[in-house]
Order: C-alpha cells, then sequence, then structure tokens
C-alpha cells in the first residue's frame, strides 16, 4: 500500500514518543510496514518533538513537505509550524491547549491568536478537528492523558490505516497497568470527539 503519512508536533512532556510507539505498534500488529523518525529539541525543557511516521510501504521515515495526510499537533503554535507539511487534502487534529516557548516568552512578539492559528490551518488542510484535549483528559481522570485524547480523535479519522481495537491493544500493551482504565476512557472521548466534529 501507498504510506500513510502521519506528522506528530508538539513540546517535550506532551507524550508524542508514547503516542508514536503505541501508533506503530498497533500498526505492526495489523501486517503494515511502519518507518518512524523522531526529533527531540530540548524535550525536557518544553523544546519541540517532533515525529515522522509512515504506515504502508516505505524506507524512509522522512516526509516530503506537503505530503502529510494527518497532521497531530499537541500544541497549537506547533501545528502553525508544521502547516508546510500538509495539503488540501490532509487531516489537521489538533489541541487547543497552549504552551507558551520560552522564546516568545521572552520577546516582544505576542503568541498568535487561537482563532487565527485555526484560520490559518483550515485555509490549508481538507479538515481540521480543534479539541481542548488538556481539558478532556482532566474529565478522564488525568491530564497526562491528553495524549490518548489526541490518539483517539486521529484513529477516527476517515482513511486512517489502523482499526481501533489493535490501537487499544496496543495501549494495553504498552501503558502501566494501573493507568489503563484513564488512558481508555481518554482515547474513547477522543474519538468520539472527532466522530462528531468531522
Amino acid at each position: 500500500m501507498n504510506p500513510y503519512n502521519i506528522y506528530i508536533s508538539g513540546v517535550g512532556g506532551q507524550g508524542i514518543i508514547k503516542t508514536s510507539v503505541i501508533m506503530g505498534e498497533a500498526a505492526m500488529q495489523s501486517g503494515l510496514s511502519v518507518v518512524v523518525g523522531e526529533i527531540h529539541g530540548m524535550s525536557q525543557r518544553g523544546g519541540v518533538v517532533s515525529t515522522q511516521m509512515k504506515i504502508g510501504d516505505s524506507h524512509s521515515p522522512l516526509i516530503e513537505e506537503g505530503k502529510t495526510d494527518l497532521l497531530l499537533a499537541f500544541e497549537p503554535l506547533e501545528a502553525l509550524r508544521a502547516m508546510n507539511m500538509i495539503n488540501e487534502d490532509s487531516y489537521v487534529v489538533v489541541n487547543t491547549s497552549t504552551i507558551y516557548p520560552f522564546n516568545i516568552r521572552q520577546s516582544e512578539h505576542p503568541y498568535p491568536e487561537l482563532s487565527t492559528m485555526l484560520d490559518e490551518l483550515e485555509s490549508q488542510a481538507k479538515k481540521v478537528i480543534a479539541l481542548d484535549a488538556d481539558g478532556i483528559a482532566k474529565g478522564a481522570g488525568h491530564i497526562l492523558a491528553m495524549n490518548m485524547v489526541m490518539l483517539g480523535a486521529a484513529a477516527a479519522i476517515p482513511g486512517f490505516p489502523v482499526d481501533k481495537e489493535t490501537i487499544i491493544k496496543s495501549m494495553q500493551d504498552n501503558l502501566p497497568e494501573k493507568s489503563i482504565p484513564i488512558n481508555l476512557e481518554a482515547f474513547e472521548e477522543g474519538f468520539k470527539f472527532c466522530l462528531q466534529n468531522l
């Protein structure tokens, strides 16, 4: 199959790497080839982190500009920074909870308005699903489950190459046992939100 290209962006500490591991293992359990490339910025200090993943036939994890099928952005400014990766057929799932980067806090340039960022994304993508993943995770029991809210939303995107049940199995294999009930609820809430807003 032609590769399905997923670009995940956010900042350190948001669970991006764990999300990509769960996705990748779920794809392999489905009999699909997977290649992954990660960029760790100052990940321990809230720096930029991104993962590029191709599910399907590919030898390189690097996604060409404008070739992303799904942009999964854990922070809205990081979605904007990754906009060169999407095209008019791309889906974007973006967490609306903001994390102010160090360089903006220390400069005269203000953090962009959320509505402006979402308008910009919508002008370039097929569909933008914007959700307060932090708030949904808190409602499920813990803010650290935010990445599973985002994973749930991703799993509901039309054309996503791995089925929901296989992702849940991969979650159960890769998450601490005591955290699974909260993470499963967070996943289900993200999945439901995405379906309702497609």
